[in-house]
């Protein structure tokens, strides 16, 4: 007990620290989580052995995944998910596995049939759970960018977590995987649905939950969340099903029981529960298993693994993105950004070769590996979208047509298009720095997100982003 209460204080060390570092990043582009996986990673085991893999400590981080994921699964709304957005999300998430199906094999990777398909299904993946409050807390839920990250990226989380179900279970068959998967589904339909007759109706358990729930100083509805994402957990893990699909029912049941609108303190409260000790325990405690001389013995992997990630999952994004009609007419610079968003997949990819791992199915080198690479992406993708920025503002394809036009004014062309560039950074750093008077950090990538967002004027004469 006495080990697991001083290496906890450890972690939650790690845990401040990095939030310190990453607030000292103008604009914080990269999230606290990549600090939190690679503080793990060098006072685990195989770096400087401050911390070691303790059961109690186990513990914590599957709560904490848990919390992550049922967060995530309280915001999705399965009526956008059934609209058009959303089947193409998932026909673009199909596009992906199938991709990732066929070159995964001719990688030569010696793995097995559910090693390859742990593989595969980490290429396809999108950190759902993390965007969620970052796209919240950098104002961009009402945008095109938004929208199109909750639809795709929702798909590319919900859609790997059933794949993972169905294919990564060593003592089952997939059609018994299935079968199991079915009635899991089932019986939190039923739970959803009697809840949600329950509050309809006003049964007194029903009234005591919901009156609870608008005082923000009570706390049966925040034990009743802990409860239900406890109790899913337990059933996930006796019917040997994952973790991650246990916590998004949670979060689906949460929603119906509470409903949207009275959740809202609700989930104040299991967000403080979480953020504050258990959501970065869970990443620590991942960062644990990563052993740097494994990554550095094998940096084609690694480089393989992070190319993939952008051909598998970033391409046929943006792809869908200009062939369906409700986002082919967004700007270029948008589609990037959406893009690129969606192929941030660190969680999933921790969940998933955890559970790879524990099946056999994958070892612990190739586990340190793949959840480099995921940590990897997103301190990339800032600086991607960050180039981006400069280049779409200074229109490069239509600097190309004026030049094919006009080739003796070259450098008058040239000149223009600089000096809209500039234009275009000097208001950036202007938005950021008023922002920053507002304690709101603004990063590049959320910068380009929003630049050619249709404005609409409020009644006190503002213009505010739609």
């Amino acid at each position: 007990m006495v080990e697991n209460l001083c290496m906890l204080a450890v972690i939650m060390a790690l845990v401040l620290g990095c939030s310190f570092l990453a607030s000292l990043i103008p604009g914080r582009p990269v999230p606290e989580v990549v600090f939190f996986v690679f503080a793990g990673a060098i006072v685990g085991p195989n770096c400087l052995g401050l911390v070691q893999p303790l059961d109690g400590l186990a513990l914590t981080s599957r709560l904490g995944m848990g919390f992550l994921f049922l967060m995530a699964g309280y915001e999705l709304d399965p009526r956008e998910l059934a609209g058009r957005m959303g089947k193409h999300a998932a026909v673009c998430w199909a596009v992906s596995a199938a991709l990732a199906f066929l070159v995964t094999p001719r990688l030569g990777l010696g793995l097995s049939p559910t090693g390859t398909a742990a593989f595969a299904i980490a290429l396809t993946t999108t950190a759902y759970g993390t965007l969620v409050p970052i796209m919240r807390d950098r104002g961009l839920g009402g945008t095109r960018v938004g929208r199109v990250v909750v639809a795709y990226g929702a798909m590319g989380e919900i859609l790997p977590v059933l794949a993972m179900s169905l294919l990564l279970s060593p003592h089952r068959s997939t059609s018994m995987n299935l079968a199991v998967l079915v009635g899991f589904f089932v019986l939190c339909l039923v739970v959803a649905v009697r809840a949600e007759r329950a509050r309809d109706v006003g049964t007194k358990l029903s009234d005591f939950l919901h009156q609870n729930a608008e005082n923000a100083g009570s706390q049966p509805t925040l034990r009743a969340a802990v409860l239900l994402l406890v109790a899913l957990l337990a059933l996930a893990e006796m019917l040997d099903l994952d973790a991650v699909l246990a916590a998004f029912a949670a979060g689906f049941i949460l929603r119906h029981v509470v409903g949207r609108d009275g959740g809202h303190r609700v989930m104040q409260k299991v967000e403080v529960v979480g953020n504050g000790l258990f959501v970065p325990a869970f990443f620590v405690y991942s960062g644990l298993g990563i052993d740097f001389a494994a990554v550095g013995a094998d940096p084609g992997l690694l480089l393989t693994f992070m190319a993939l990630l952008l051909a598998v999952r970033a391409i046929p994004l943006g792809l869908s993105l200009s062939a369906f009609p409700e986002t082919r007419d967004m700007p270029l610079g948008e589609k990037v950004s959406a893009s690129l968003y969606c192929t941030m997949a660190l969680p999933l990819i921790v969940a998933l070769t955890e559970a790879a791992t524990r099946a056999g199915a994958m070892d612990e080198q190739m586990a340190s590996v793949l959840v480099t690479s995921g940590a990897l992406s997103v301190l990339a993708i800032p600086v991607i979208t960050s180039f981006f920025r400069v280049a779409i503002a200074a229109h490069p394809v239509e600097a190309a047509r004026e030049v094919a036009e006009h080739p003796k004014e070259l450098c008058r062309i040239i000149h223009e298009h600089q000096e809209h560039a500039h234009e275009v950074a000097e208001r950036f750093h202007e938005e950021r720095r008023e922002l920053r008077r507002r304690g709101v950090r603004l990063s590049s990538a959320d910068f380009l997100a929003q630049e050619r967002e249709p404005k609409t004027s409020t009644d006190d004469g503002e213009q505010t982003r739609s």
